[in-house]
């Protein structure tokens, strides 16, 4: 996990020995279980390290200060192989951490890896976004919400906000030119009740393509009949 390790320091975070042997079984079982289940396209021992585990880390750029407690609530929506909240569980070990997921081949390779690295306090949820955010034990519960390459922003907007405590924030990692996103965003973001706080460029040699970070903190409580039923965000995003 040389690659790894390196890039982390850049980011001011220390790996341990432990984390980074968790990291490397990450790996193993990824790769292990992408020969039959379809986790990811990205399989090379070096990639995966800087496109997959380097790349969730960056998300702490965004975070006003550093989370280590028992108390901070973190979920991520559409996780696929656990990307990036698992790796953030990793590097912080004590935040208490959902992963949602609509597909149930995805959520049973999650189960046998949050045994495998030995984590605690990790839930697993199978479900739409759409759905689940209208559950009263997730609605509105998490200081902070993450979702990497889930759709655009407008539709992610809504799929995410829901889940976001009023003082908490979402963080949307996003590749490319943004702008339009943004622009064509900023409707969804006042009606669910959030406020942009920043957009920031990962700037980090190890990546070779534009990496963007955009903050959304929750000001107001999200209307309660958003999210609308599955399907619809995406269908006609609010614009």
């Amino acid at each position: 996990m040389e690659k790894l390790n390196i890039g982390a320091k850049k980011l001011g975070l220390h790996l341990t020995p432990g984390q980074l042997k968790q990291f490397h079984l990450y790996y193993q079982e990824l790769v292990g279980w992408n020969k039959r289940v379809n986790l990811t396209a990205i399989t090379d021992y070096e990639d995966v390290q800087i496109k997959h585990f380097l790349d969730s880390l960056t998300v702490t750029m965004a975070w006003q200060q550093p989370v280590v407690d028992t108390k901070f609530r973190l979920i991520d929506v559409g996780t696929g192989a656990g990307i990036p909240g698992l790796a953030l569980k990793i590097l912080f070990p004590d935040i208490r951490l959902v992963l949602l997921d609509s597909t149930a081949k995805k959520a049973a390779f999650l189960r046998h890896l949050k045994s495998e690295l030995g984590l605690d306090n990790v839930e697993i949820v199978v479900g739409r976004a759409e759905e689940i955010a209208h559950q009263a034990q997730y609605r509105e519960q998490f200081d902070m919400v993450l979702s990497r390459g889930v759709a655009l922003l407008p539709t992610l907007v809504e799929l995410t906000l829901p889940f976001c405590t009023i003082g908490g924030s979402f963080t949307a990692q996003k590749k490319g030119a943004i702008d339009l996103e943004l622009s064509q965003a900023s409707k969804a973001i006042s009606l669910l009740g959030g406020s942009l706080r920043e957009v920031r460029k990962i700037d980090l040699e190890e990546f070779t393509d534009e990496r963007w970070l955009v903050v959304i903190d929750k000001v107001l409580s999200t209307p309660q009949q958003y999210p609308r039923r599955p399907g619809m965000p995406a269908k006609r995003p609010i614009v």
